[in-house]
């Protein structure tokens, strides 16, 4: 299996500091998006990449892989922050990987960065949100069309390095010949509707342009926080041959495995007396 993918992420208008991190080189494609304001948040992103990145240059990942990298992005992170703040990251992604034979994508995440699968003209969520909202969803509370604008959409139930080491789900789907994969922070969701969505992977054929326009439209909509967009398609044959190219190879070169935006402070998300749940 080969694989043609873009990233993008853009702080928004409104925050000084990016908590968004990616890494975007197979067999791995995952969005963290850090918690805890200033020298936190980011580092926390940042630890979840790094660590992330062991597995790049990989044939295939499982999830056994992305499970130790999960342990040791809780303990690096419960080391690098000072004791008393309540800090973390989400996690989420999809890695190329093979079962009896075939080609699969491995699904995974921790918190409310998502992961959607568009193919056949339909968008689908592969990944649950660790979120409250997702809870009153699933208990009936509250309708689905009634969680984009619920005062609690933003806390989080589980996330890496805000409690005891949390176990990721995790998804194992059959490759599709046009699947097209979407790894993104809420702060684009937050933003965009799921046609919205669809609008723009369906009608963009690079993945870099497409991962470009939705950050865009997401920050033209307001861009209230973050926003970060990893699109992954299964590549023809055609687009293998192009990226082996001078141009291709000059495009790899200048690739980074994860992105920061800017310095500086951001401002603090508000804090609430809930735990383990955290307010994004």
């Amino acid at each position: 299996m080969h694989a043609a993918w873009g990233s993008a992420t853009d702080c928004g208008p409104y925050r000084r500091l990016n908590e968004d991190a990616l890494l975007a080189y197979p067999p791995l494609f995952v969005v963290a998006d850090g918690m805890g304001g200033h020298d936190a948040g980011e580092v926390a992103s940042r630890i979840a990449i790094e660590e992330a990145s062991s597995l790049a240059g990989r044939p295939v990942v499982t999830a056994d892989d992305v499970h130790v990298v999960v342990r040791a992005i809780s303990a690096r992170v419960r080391e690098a922050v000072p004791a008393g703040r309540t800090v973390g990251t989400t996690f989420a992604g999809v890695g190329l990987a093979t079962h009896d034979g075939g080609s699969y994508w491995l699904v995974f995440n921790i918190g409310d960065s998502r992961v959607y699968r568009f193919a056949d003209g339909a968008l689908s969520q592969i990944s649950v949100d660790h979120s409250v909202v997702q809870e009153l969803v699933d208990r009936g509370v509250i309708a689905p069309q009634e969680a984009h604008r619920h005062p609690d959409r933003h806390v989080i139930t589980r996330a890496i390095g805000t409690g005891p080491d949390p176990d990721p789900d995790y998804w194992l789907l059959p490759v599709g010949s046009d699947d097209r994969m979407l790894v993104c922070s809420d702060g684009l969701t937050d933003e965009l509707a799921d046609d919205e969505l669809a609008a723009v992977l369906a009608d963009v054929a690079d993945p870099q342009v497409a991962a470009e326009a939705l950050v865009d439209a997401a920050v033209r909509r307001g861009g209230r926080d973050n926003v970060t967009a990893i699109v992954v398609d299964v590549a023809t044959a055609r687009s293998v041959d192009a990226d082996s190219t001078a141009q291709g190879a000059e495009r790899r070169a200048a690739a980074k495995p994860w992105d920061e935006l800017s310095d500086g402070s951001t401002n603090p998300r508000a804090s609430r007396a809930r735990v383990p749940e955290v307010d994004r």
